[in-house]
């Protein structure tokens, strides 16, 4: 297949460039530079036909950044979803598209079922991207609607996996965890952690998650399905893992609950991807972990 794939320059985007130019697809992935998706003329650079398009790309960072940059944030996001979308339908040959969501788009009191996707609210904290997701998802029902092409939602849990960003920005907890203990570990720094640790988080492996998407899309599966690894586990039970795996104290740790801890409790309920899947894909938490900390300490990602 030719597949156009905006984002693949993000953590997702690398991982899923590499899988799908090992199964053989011809797979056009262009930077920012190459192709600015808030124009939408630089998009129509890029000729088609192409068997499918997987979107990616989302103006976002982890950590508290969205705190300070809702603005920026809903206007940039807008106009790269609309562009895409409006690209999308413009195609002379049909084609299918994979886009990827957000569990935060969820409010915190529903199931996190995929029915409940659009209802009610999103934790304040990430109103305004969530806000940007649950926009793309009606953006691409509409489209459907109107012009019958074809479309897969599909909403991860937090990724996790070697090859993260070293660029300074903040990290998805998870990563920031294991460098901090890394860095307790090798520099005698204290380890400070944000909130009492008691807040829980599920992760999947982003090798998973592709091997997951990858099915439901083969299958022909369309609309919004949730992807995660279907166990949550608190921060602390996460850090006495990584404590565990590097040879570090936990009775080290420090907590500071004056911190911004986001959502006390996230895991999405996967029982809609089960039902059609063939192998749920998963690994089990520390050898997911153990590989993550080997390519911090090969890399040096922690120093």
């Amino acid at each position: 297949m030719k597949i156009f794939l905006t984002g693949g320059s993000g953590f997702l985007g690398q991982h899923l460039v590499n899988y799908l130019t090992e199964e053989g697809h011809q797979v056009i992935a262009p930077t920012s530079k190459e192709c600015n998706l808030r124009s939408s003329y630089d998009l129509t650079k890029f000729e088609g036909p192409y068997d499918a398009i997987f979107h990616l790309a989302a103006y976002t960072q982890a950590g508290d950044w969205c705190l300070s940059h809702p603005g920026e944030q809903w206007i940039v996001n807008q106009q790269i979803n609309t562009n895409v979308l409006n690209w999308w339908q413009m195609q002379e040959n049909p084609c299918r598209m994979v886009a990827i969501g957000t569990s935060c788009s969820y409010a915190p009191s529903s199931g996190l079922v995929e029915t409940e996707y659009l209802s009610g609210d999103p934790l304040e904290s990430l109103y305004t991207y969530a806000m940007t997701k649950r926009m793309l998802l009606q953006g691409l029902r509409a489209i459907n609607k109107q012009y019958d092409l074809d479309f897969l939602y599909v909403v991860p849990s937090t990724l996790y996996g070697p090859g993260y960003h070293q660029d300074g920005r903040q990290m998805h907890f998870i990563f920031d965890l294991i460098r901090k203990i890394l860095r307790g570990r090798e520099f005698g720094e204290s380890v400070i952690l944000w909130g009492d640790g008691y807040q829980s988080r599920e992760i999947v492996h982003v090798k998973d998650f592709i091997s997951n998407l990858s099915e439901l899309f083969a299958l022909g599966e369309k609309d919004v399905f949730n992807l995660g690894s279907g166990t949550e586990h608190t921060i602390r039970d996460f850090a006495k893992v990584i404590c565990d795996l590097t040879g570090y104290d936990f009775n080290l740790i420090q907590f500071d609950t004056s911190k911004y801890v986001g959502a006390k409790s996230k895991v999405l309920n996967n029982a809609k991807a089960n039902a059609v899947l063939t192998q749920y894909a998963g690994r089990d938490l520390e050898s997911g972990i153990r590989e993550v900390i080997r390519w911090f300490e090969d890399t040096k990602s922690f120093h």
